[in-house]
């Protein structure tokens, strides 16, 4: 199955689509002052790099109309995990849903966790 995203996202640039996707848009500054609280040895030229690679990977899309850029995902954090354990499964899992739920649950999943997986399960199965 074809990921909708045009390139899967890197550590570190899932890292940032995370801070971005509460805020968005949002400019380089914002961004890395956000980072920087649990990165502080990111400097705001490497977010800036980052998020410019980011812009021509398609994963961000560039406001330009303001005097500083603002940036957004250019996906739904919803797509971006949704392709992201497809491709998890796929790769991993010899393409079984089942066999990455088993590997989950075996996993330390708390008892609340367990018991949300049952509901949503129970939930979708309708």
């Amino acid at each position: 199955m074809k990921s909708p995203l045009p390139s899967p996202p890197t550590p570190r640039e899932l890292d940032l689509l995370q801070v971005l996707w509460p805020i968005s848009p949002a400019t380089v500054q914002q961004v890395h002052q956000l980072m920087s609280k649990e990165r502080p040895d990111l400097s705001h030229g490497a977010i800036l790099r980052l998020m410019q690679i980011m812009h021509t990977k398609d994963l961000l899309v560039r406001d330009e109309t303001h005097r500083f850029h603002l940036y957004s995902p250019a996906q739904a954090q919803e797509i971006v995990q949704t392709s992201l354990m497809r491709q998890l499964i796929q790769s991993a899992f010899s393409g079984s849903a089942s066999a990455m739920l088993m590997t989950l649950v075996r996993s330390g999943t708390s008892e609340q966790e367990r018991e949300e997986i049952q509901r949503l399960v129970r939930e979708h199965a309708n």
